[in-house]
């Protein structure tokens, strides 16, 4: 079978954000029209505006943030074409921990180790047994798996009910992680209150609906950002909005 070298500068069009000309960090994609920019980019540009920085498409007349979501796949691939990419930006984000006095969260430093890990087995020549290296990635995902996130960057969330349709959290202080989505907090709310379906319920932030897919880190990114832990967060039963 042929294969066909391609040099990088002949897709850094499709693989850098239109904002500001970087390679993609975080890579967040527009629901409306599929165009990816990194998501700091975009959460700065959507904070006065409400379209798509390519097309000009509207995405949301008054709340576009709800209708962003993080593209783990386009994040992936550029880390996977770009050499050294991922570990400049894990290092600056560590550098950017320390210099607040704050501890690096556990995500990053996995990232981290990981990506120092792969670099130091290739400058040093080792190479391994296709078994061994399937041996070795069973074994961290079982470790991954049985982690159940404990070492990702936490947030505390305070789940009240503005609803008399709906009963209260016995326990509505909960600790999880910061990649934890709204749809994983409406699963946790539907059990407990033992609804017939998760599809029921809204959750709001300052009054605003919240899209299934935010993580928790990206909302109080964008709507927690200068208030004090932990992040308030309301339930109540779905709303028709026509």
């Amino acid at each position: 079978m042929l294969t066909r070298k391609i040099k990088l500068w002949d897709i850094n069009a499709h693989i850098t954000c239109r904002l500001c000309n970087g390679y993609l960090i975080d890579a967040t994609t527009v629901t409306e029209c599929l165009h990816t920019f990194c998501r700091s980019c975009l959460v700065k540009y959507l904070e006065e505006n409400n379209t798509c920085p390519t097309c000009r498409i509207v995405i949301h007349q008054s709340h576009p943030l709800q209708y962003i979501g993080h593209d783990r796949t386009m994040q992936d691939i550029v880390y996977k074409l770009v050499p050294g990419l991922q570990e400049a930006e894990m290092r600056k984000q560590r550098e950017f921990y320390h210099k607040l006095g704050m501890e690096v969260p556990g995500d990053i430093k996995g990232e981290t180790c990981s990506a120092k890990q792969h670099l130091d087995s290739h400058r040093n020549g080792e190479t391994k047994a296709d078994e061994n290296l399937n041996k070795e990635a069973s074994e961290e995902k079982q470790e991954e798996d049985n982690d159940y996130h404990r070492s990702d960057e936490q947030v505390s969330i305070c789940l009240e009910c503005n609803s008399s349709k709906l009963r209260g959290l016995k326990r509505k202080w909960i600790r999880c992680s910061a990649q934890a989505t709204v749809l994983h907090l409406k699963k946790f709310i539907a059990k407990k209150l033992n609804l017939s379906s998760f599809n029921e319920l809204d959750i709001l932030c300052n009054e605003e609906i919240l899209g299934k897919d935010h993580t928790l880190k990206f909302v109080v990114v964008t709507r927690w950002r200068f208030k004090k832990a932990p992040l308030l967060l309301h339930y109540r039963p779905k709303m028709d909005l026509l």
